[in-house]
């Protein structure tokens, strides 16, 4: 009986709430794979070309592949392990082209039911933060590309070791919350341009005795799906000693980063809009500088808006067949406020105007196209390091024609 329950409950949050069970890692998760000691496979990728219209060069690359591994212990104990390929070659070369991508561990997490509404993760995984950071399947966003602001303000994939709680409250139906603690940052890393996302350690020996907390607000109702949510970490990553020989700030949260989001998303009759606003703020942006010279900001910010709409919305078939049209507006400022050793850099000003078409034949499989305008300010002279001839031109604007398929399982 509770099994029929919750697999009812979870069809009902599918039309309603804007939360799929798409994939065998999301049945293992929700708890409908019937059995222990079960072991299920599950994964995604995609691939993409890029025309450059301004240029008039192209790019092709197989974005990712991804393969999950999970194992259900017993009816409380479950394991999450997701390895990724990034652009198809890592190493060695194929006829003179030297490997570029990368392989990584995703996720890797042992998650304890504590009962039907509450649950702990445990080892490597990703915090609930922004729109695609937990829900990144390929299949699951218009675009080529994950949003921008979802890359770069957000860096998506962000994942940590740690733990975390994650639960729902049966007095307002629909209200789900989650509190992490995972490892901090790296700010020797940060760059320039890419705000936070190099910063990152993903798991990988992170040094330093930086923590990081992260909490969200998650609430579903009926067609909205409205989150909040909120992280702090610390971004000395080196041992106390060398940190004070840099005149660096040291403990859990030394020169800590902000970061704060808000979206919703909302789907009715064939009409999808997702809105999303971030904000990072760093106030020891000035001393990160001092030591490392990267011209960390001490504020960057970004939003995006989408209007999208299924044509195929009416049609009851059984493979989930969609034509979507989207139009996708999107605004970083990578440098909103610059430390007081920083330099300014219109060129970190960005805005993306999209509009594309997706259309899935299946639900497991997307067919992808669009156009993407990219509108920046001028570079700073000052930072233009490559010598004449070798400088190559900076556009404020560029149009890119892109085309991709993504798949999921």
């Amino acid at each position: 009986m509770y099994k029929i329950l919750l697999i009812l409950l979870t069809c009902l949050m599918g039309s309603t709430a804007i939360a799929q069970v798409l994939t065998s890692e999301d049945s293992l998760a929700a708890g409908l794979v019937a059995g222990n000691q079960k072991t299920v496979l599950s994964g995604y990728g995609e691939a993409r070309m890029s025309y450059d219209l301004k240029q008039k060069d192209a790019e092709a690359t197989l974005k990712r592949v991804v393969l999950f591994v999970g194992h259900k212990f017993s009816s409380k104990i479950s394991l999450f392990t997701e390895m990724e390929m990034e652009d198809a070659l890592v190493a060695g070369g194929v006829e003179g082209t030297t490997g570029g991508g990368e392989i990584s561990m995703e996720q890797a997490f042992i998650k304890f039911d504590l009962n039907p509404s509450n649950y702990i993760v445990a080892g490597l995984f990703l915090p609930r933060m922004g729109i695609i950071n937990e829900n990144h399947l390929p299949t699951t966003f218009n675009g080529t590309d994950r949003p921008f602001v979802e890359q770069v303000i957000i860096p998506s994939t962000w994942r940590g070791l740690g733990v975390g709680f994650y639960g729902s409250t049966r007095s307002i139906p629909g209200l789900n919350y989650s509190l992490s603690l995972s490892n901090g940052l790296n700010s020797a890393r940060f760059e320039s341009g890419s705000g936070i996302t190099e910063g990152r350690q993903q798991g990988a020996n992170a040094r330093g005795i930086g923590l990081s907390v992260n909490g969200s607000l998650l609430y579903y109702y009926k067609n909205f799906r409205i989150q909040y949510s909120t992280y702090m970490g610390g971004s000395t990553a080196t041992e106390q000693r060398i940190a004070d020989s840099l005149g660096l700030n040291t403990g859990m949260f030394a020169n800590p980063v902000y970061l704060n989001e808000a979206n919703v998303q909302y789907r009715h009759e064939g009409i999808e809009v997702k809105l999303l606003g971030c904000m990072i703020h760093i106030p020891n942006a000035a001393n990160i500088n001092r030591v490392y010279a990267n011209n960390t900001p001490v504020s960057m910010m970004g939003a995006y808006a989408e209007l999208g709409y299924n044509f195929l919305h009416e049609r009851k078939n059984e493979n989930y067949k969609a034509l979507i049209l989207f139009l996708r507006a999107e605004y970083l400022d990578l440098n909103s406020q610059i430390a007081e050793n920083g330099i300014a850099n219109d060129a970190n000003k960005k805005t993306y105007l999209l509009a594309g078409l997706t259309f899935k034949p299946l639900r497991g499989v997307s067919v992808k196209m669009d156009y993407t305008h990219r509108i920046t300010g001028e570079q700073n002279p000052a930072l233009i390091v490559t010598p004449f001839p070798q400088l190559v031109p900076y556009y404020t604007q560029k149009g890119f024609l892109n085309f991709g398929i993504a798949y999921n399982f």
